[in-house]
């Protein structure tokens, strides 16, 4: 295992783990690593994002799915981070979703707060439990399994 780059890490460093890239790439930084553990990240919304002129017009929200799909980038950090390793020939697939909860809007202006912990391995799959916070209040949660594809 090589070793895992100094935090906070920026988009830069966070292109080098994950291959998603504009505009799908939904984490801008990370701030804190418990390798093998757990993850605290941050995804800055702004009224930038292509989403929000159709979710909604007049009305911006960012899209629960795309808030699930961050906490999902940010739990495929924790794993590339702890395990020392780039992208470079790995793709992470979402797999399942349990338990998702929406229970704050997140619009413009807000930081999202995604804090992921990895609750269990088995072979190539990731079981992730993810909290998505703004202001300290949760915006939504949900567990999200992922599997490790070598393309």
């Amino acid at each position: 295992m090589s070793a895992s780059p100094a935090l906070p890490l920026d988009a830069v460093g966070i292109q080098k783990l994950l291959p998603h890239r504009y505009p799908f790439l939904l984490v801008d930084r990370v701030v804190e690593l418990e390798p093998f553990k757990r993850v605290l990240a941050y995804k800055s919304v702004t009224m930038n994002e292509p989403f929000f002129q159709g979710h909604f017009p007049g009305h911006p929200v960012m899209p629960g799915v795309l808030v699930i799909e961050a906490l999902a980038q940010a739990g495929g950090l924790l794993s590339q981070l702890s395990h020392g390793t780039s992208a470079d020939g790995k793709l992470f697939y979402l797999v399942k979703i349990d338990n998702a909860k929406f229970s704050k809007m997140v619009v413009p202006g807000d930081r999202l707060e995604l804090e992921v912990t990895l609750k269990r391995t088995i072979r190539n799959m990731a079981m992730y439990q993810g909290i998505a916070r703004v202001d300290g209040e949760q915006a939504a949660c949900a567990e999200i399994l992922c599997a490790e594809v070598k393309d």
